[in-house]
């Protein structure tokens, strides 16, 4: 074998062994191979995790926004007693709770080897009445719990679109008008009113008075009076 061959195997063999000994170096869990959520998560003591942390806007959302908006995440809680959720806020604005009907809540509690989940429907929800963010940016979003433990995190903003469909606030409904009670009337139609026994309705021609009978011994205008003498003299005779 030449002495150039020997030179390549040598190096090509020692390639091999660094790269053996740089994996069993890495282990199993590996930082570099770490999946990472594509939202916000924190862990809190050893027993908490906020999971997929997202504030969700209205629909058709974007751009600078100020307004309602509800908080979705995941909490998880893997000690033996139930933790208590007593506040979100979200820059300055605090969120309300609500329970799965709608009913408000006080606090949210996360029970003793489970998990809760806020927003969506069936779920309680955390609603922040008017929230000033960037739609597509993050919001500095922080969870306080009972027992002093709080975490503060960046939130991913997205509307109520894609995946968060239905996870965005409720819209107020739009005043609908209230019906006439009635409709509208119409002219009412007067039915012709009967004149009584010797009116004259307005505009009909008068009708005409039958002739006055001259009473006995009355002498009707312009007639001869019977046995009256002529008052012209006839002219005398020549």
């Amino acid at each position: 074998m030449s002495r150039s061959l020997r030179r390549g195997s040598i190096a090509a063999i020692a390639a091999i062994a660094i790269a053996s000994l740089s994996s069993c170096a890495a282990g199993t869990t590996p930082d570099t191979l770490q999946i990472k959520p594509d939202n916000a998560a924190a862990t809190l003591g050893t027993n908490l995790r906020l999971n997929n942390i997202v504030l969700v806007t209205g629909v058709g959302t974007s751009g600078d926004y100020t307004g309602p908006a509800n908080v979705v995440v995941n909490i998880s809680n893997t000690a033996s007693t139930p933790a208590e959720l007593q506040s979100i806020t979200v820059g300055n604005a605090a969120a309300t709770f609500a329970d799965a009907a709608g009913a408000p809540q006080s606090s949210i509690i996360v029970p003793a080897g489970g998990s809760v989940i806020l927003g969506g429907q069936g779920n309680p929800s955390a609603a922040v009445s008017a929230a000033a963010v960037h739609i597509g940016g993050f919001a500095t979003t922080t969870f306080a719990f009972k027992d002093g433990q709080k975490v503060e995190t960046q939130a991913a903003v997205s509307p109520d679109a894609g995946l968060y469909t239905g996870y965005g606030p409720t819209p107020s409904p739009t005043p609908t008008p209230a019906a006439a009670s009635t409709k509208a009337t119409s002219p009412a139609s007067t039915a012709p009113v009967t004149p009584a026994a010797g009116a004259t309705t307005p505009g009909a021609p008068a009708a005409p008075s039958a002739p006055a009978t001259p009473s006995a011994g009355a002498t009707a205008a312009g007639a001869p009076v019977t046995g009256a003498t002529a008052s012209a003299t006839a002219p005398a005779a020549h």
